[in-house]
């Protein structure tokens, strides 16, 4: 085990030999379905499940079997942001540093992280990297796609040496400093186009697609329908799909937002505008949608686009974004963490509280639904069918739970236990790749207080700014 932040730039060894992990309980999906199997083994060779046993397998070089754990497929949180809601967190919750009451975007996320970009050291915005992959990772995910501004590369080089399964998606904006005013009006800054943000995109991909053996990867993410002029995207989506690319965009997530675009292409919806420049596909990851119409929503489900849902971040601000109300309309929809708190098991539990109390309905956002929308469902998303699934051939990504404690005993139903009473002080062991990077609930990868201190200490740096304290008190 390694005791200290992994300074070298490379990625860890790749996993070798054999591990046998024991489930009290393993989530399996047999002949499509997903499925709950009683007392059996998982076995992992090199970076693959070779198979999935009820006998304990015989010689294997590292054996994970203590009993009462719940063996997951590597959970996969598709939408977070671990830079700029660092700079958020515990200032903007109770209405803080809310105009009128509206979003922290505009006021709060993209100009303090513009900020921070200028004023830190690259060893600073190191450190908040690293951090953020470290709450990722004990969070229970092995899997993460990462939008941010670009300024911040420092985000794979800490996913690449700290091992967890990386989609980074460096925004694109059409004007580079959007930034609200006293009333809460957005001012968008002068339009360049994004040609430099696409440029960048690029040098990025040619320096990071693929990387150790395909774990580091990218996906296309213009920032969202307010930020990003038709020809952008147009662009955007169009080299997306020729490099077999997945996009992200922030769709609907304000009535400012739906209100701006309705007054800038003759009263179409956020939803409307990305279908007329050929966006809407099953390419598509649209985060959040709060402000989509029921209409909006069926055309998306009719496209076959997929919703990230997180409704943590919306509660926050008292918006309820029910998980419910886009499954009901057919859509995919996963669910993610935002950044704001990155307890990915905490997500689905308040994905199924927010979905009964909008819907009236008990049978709303199900637990095996909800683990089904970071697993399977999240693969299938983002076209890959060798993750979201324990079986062999697979990669060998798993996220263990540890059930036994008294907190979530006696124990029925092990999926219901994980979405109503286990949270991220119940995770037990993360693996990607067949590298364990959490086990007994503590990273192996780096000195968990350090990271933690060196991140803490540089986002303190932002806080310190004038313009911070002002947008913190708005």
């Amino acid at each position: 085990m390694q005791h200290g932040p992994t300074l070298s730039g490379g990625a860890p060894a790749p996993a070798s030999g054999t591990a046998a992990v024991f489930g009290s309980h393993v989530l399996a999906l047999v002949d499509g379905v997903q499925t709950v199997l009683r007392d059996h083994w998982v076995l992992v060779e090199g970076d693959r499940i070779a198979a999935v046993t009820p006998g304990r397998p015989a010689g294997a070089d590292r054996v994970l079997d203590r009993p009462g754990r719940f063996v997951l497929p590597g959970l996969m949180n598709l939408h977070n942001h671990c830079f700029s809601e660092a700079v958020a967190r515990t200032h903007t919750e109770d209405g803080a540093g809310r105009r009128n009451n509206q979003s922290i975007v505009y006021t709060v996320l993209l100009p303090l992280t513009k900020r921070g970009i200028e004023i830190l050291s690259r060893d600073e915005r190191m450190a908040v990297a690293r951090l953020g992959i470290l709450q990722l990772l004990k969070g229970g995910a092995a899997t993460v796609m990462e939008p941010f501004r670009n300024g911040i590369p420092e985000m794979f080089d800490a996913a690449l040496e700290m091992g967890i399964r990386f989609y980074g998606a460096p925004y694109l904006f059409s004007g580079a400093a959007p930034q609200a005013d006293a009333t809460g009006r957005v001012d968008y800054g002068t339009a360049d186009g994004g040609e430099a943000d696409l440029r960048r995109w690029n040098d990025l991909h040619a320096a990071w697609e693929g990387r150790d053996r395909g774990r580091i990867r990218l996906a296309m993410s213009p920032h969202a329908t307010d930020t990003c002029a038709p020809d952008l995207l147009r662009a955007a989506a169009g080299r997306a799909r020729e490099l077999g690319a997945p996009i992200t965009i922030h769709l609907a997530q304000s009535k400012a937002e739906v209100a701006t675009i309705a007054a800038r292409h003759g009263g179409r919806t956020p939803a409307e505008y990305l279908d007329g420049l050929g966006l809407l596909g099953p390419d598509l990851l649209a985060a959040h949608c709060v402000d989509c119409s029921d209409a909006d929503l069926d055309l998306m489900a009719a496209r076959g686009a997929s919703v990230l849902n997180c409704p943590r971040v919306f509660a926050r601000a008292g918006t309820a974004a029910a998980f419910g109300r886009f499954a009901g309309r057919g859509l995919r929809t996963l669910v993610g963490t935002d950044g704001y708190n990155m307890d990915l098991l905490g997500e689905l539990n308040a994905a199924a509280t927010v979905s009964k109390l909008v819907s009236g309905r008990a049978e709303a956002a199900s637990a095996p639904e909800l683990i089904g929308a970071v697993t399977h469902a999240a693969a299938a998303a983002i076209a890959r069918p060798d993750l979201g699934a324990i079986r062999p051939g697979a990669k060998a990504d798993l996220t263990v739970v540890d059930l036994s404690g008294p907190l979530t005993q006696p124990l029925h139903d092990p999926r219901r236990a994980l979405v109503w009473l286990a949270n991220r002080a119940d995770l037990d062991a993360v693996m990607v790749d067949g590298r364990l990077l959490i086990a007994e609930g503590r990273a192996t990868m780096v000195d968990e207080a350090a990271v933690t201190r060196a991140g803490a200490a540089a986002i303190a740096r932002i806080w310190d700014l004038p313009e911070a304290r002002a947008a913190f008190a708005g």
